[in-house]
């Protein structure tokens, strides 16, 4: 089997890469190595990678489309295509919404138009729990109305049309995962878990938003890459499909902060006001999902504060994101 990742410096990518390359799948990988947090760190995924053999990593930027539609034509058959590259951020899209322009949309257009050149079994994309925005009734269902709040989102469900029409016009099989609030080993520093982490293992204090007052359904790197490994001997009636990938278990951000307690010394966190470009509460229906790829054991994140402390502290992550 060969297959290949976008974005697979970055936190699934680099986690989905891993696991398929301990199954000696050839893994293909791309990235740019954007600088929107810690180059290190990014490069320290690749350089773990690499010490496989079948790893063979490629530095492209999916925005330059000659370059891509090389890159893909002269590799050819790849039996599984994993779109991860994207600009996240939700805050960041308020002050830079034409770099989400450029990666998020212009980006996959690139690619899917490279892939409608060569046969590709199945294209697994990236989507965002973000679509939703703030919604009245939970757990959300995949046919509830949108409603982004940030440009972030609205890329993301731009994605999801431009996903519906090249695979019905170009008879591709894609899925789009609607990931929410993902966390573990590796993490983004961008991101609460990783985020708090670096701020006290650095001394320094950590800035929480709506005094911590809001739900997160935070779902393990781990239980995203074995539902991504399922998908790809499912069969789907639809050319073009999409799923909530969620623990469907919301947890109170003021409860993470309040367990991490226990295990980390000196705590430093100053309220602040909520950012109008955060929804309030996250907690998507996994029901879906389930059904298809029968996996059902998500991991607790209360379980898996101290692991992650752990491995954040053995691996000296605070060094890398200085």
């Amino acid at each position: 089997m060969k297959i290949l990742i976008t974005g697979v410096a970055g936190f699934i990518g680099y986690s989905l890469a891993d696991f398929f390359l301990k199954k000696k799948i050839e893994v293909f990988g791309l990235d740019n190595l954007d600088d929107y947090y810690s180059v290190s760190y990014k490069k320290k995924r690749i350089y773990l990678l690499k010490r496989y053999k079948n790893f063979f990593f490629k530095k492209i930027d999916i925005t330059n489309k000659n370059y891509l539609e090389k890159y893909i034509l002269k590799e050819k058959s790849f039996d599984v295509v994993y779109h991860l590259a994207a600009q996240p951020g939700v805050r960041y899209s308020v002050k830079n919404p034409r770099k989400y322009y450029s990666s998020n949309i212009i980006g996959y257009n690139n690619l899917l138009s490279s892939l409608a050149k060569i046969k590709v079994k199945k294209i697994i994309y990236a989507s965002s729990s973000s679509i939703y925005g703030d919604q009245k009734y939970l757990p959300v269902k995949e046919t509830v109305p949108f409603n982004p709040k940030n440009f972030y989102g609205y890329s993301k469900l731009i994605n999801e049309v431009t996903s519906d029409f090249f695979a019905k016009f170009y008879k591709m099989n894609i899925l789009g995962m609607r990931f929410f609030s993902v966390y573990g080993e590796w993490g983004r520093p961008d991101m609460l878990v990783i985020k708090y982490l670096k701020s006290q293992f650095n001394n320094k204090t950590f800035l929480l938003n709506n005094k911590g007052n809001h739900l997160r359904d935070f779902t393990h790197v781990n239980d995203i890459v074995q539902i991504l490994y399922r998908l790809i001997k499912i069969s789907t009636k639809k050319y073009h499909e999409v799923y909530n990938i969620c623990s469907s278990n919301p947890y109170s951000v003021k409860k993470f902060i309040s367990v991490s307690k226990n295990f980390i010394k000196n705590v430093k966190v100053k309220n602040q006001s909520r950012d109008l470009a955060d929804v309030q509460d996250t907690h998507g229906s996994n029901l879906k999902i389930r059904k298809i790829t029968e996996y059902k054991n998500f991991k607790s994140i209360e379980r898996e504060i101290p692991l992650i402390i752990k491995w954040f502290k053995e691996n000296n992550i605070s060094t890398l994101l200085k």
